[in-house]
């Protein structure tokens, strides 16, 4: 496909001011002695509430000031990929913890499984880091 440069530029400007407010990872560990899930959710500096949660009945209340504000306050594109590898590493360090606590892995496994996640999260947040999380 092809994209004309108006059409190009209009995905960058959208991109660029892009604000993410919500980061989710979810991961399960399966083994021969069951599976172990684990899902997190993390928020960023916002007032914004998930559809239909708390204060739902309030959404569209907000005056103009507030909702210029709250669109303030989502992370950029680049900081949410940043964010997604920081909360990635915990929620599969969690997941080995289940697995290792439920017995589906050996602690020689966990301890093994868990430096490599610690390992590759800390090269893809160091190369994202470096370029600027593209």
């Amino acid at each position: 496909m092809i994209f004309s440069d108006e059409q190009i530029s209009r995905i960058h400007r959208i991109r660029d001011n892009m604000r993410i407010t919500k980061v989710v990872a979810t991961r399960a560990v399966k083994t021969k002695n069951g599976d172990f899930f684990v899902g997190w959710s993390a928020a960023w500096d916002t007032i914004q509430e998930d559809a239909g949660g708390l204060g739902a009945d309030l959404i569209g209340a907000q005056d103009e000031a507030e909702e210029a504000l709250s669109t303030q306050r989502g992370m950029t594109l680049a900081d949410a990929k940043i964010a997604d590898l920081i909360l990635g590493m915990q929620v599969d360090l969690q997941a080995l913890n289940h697995a290792l606590a439920g017995s589906g892995i050996s602690e020689e496994d966990h301890k093994r499984a868990s430096a490599a996640v610690k390992r590759n999260y800390g090269q893809l947040l160091a190369n994202a880091l470096a370029n600027g999380s593209d």
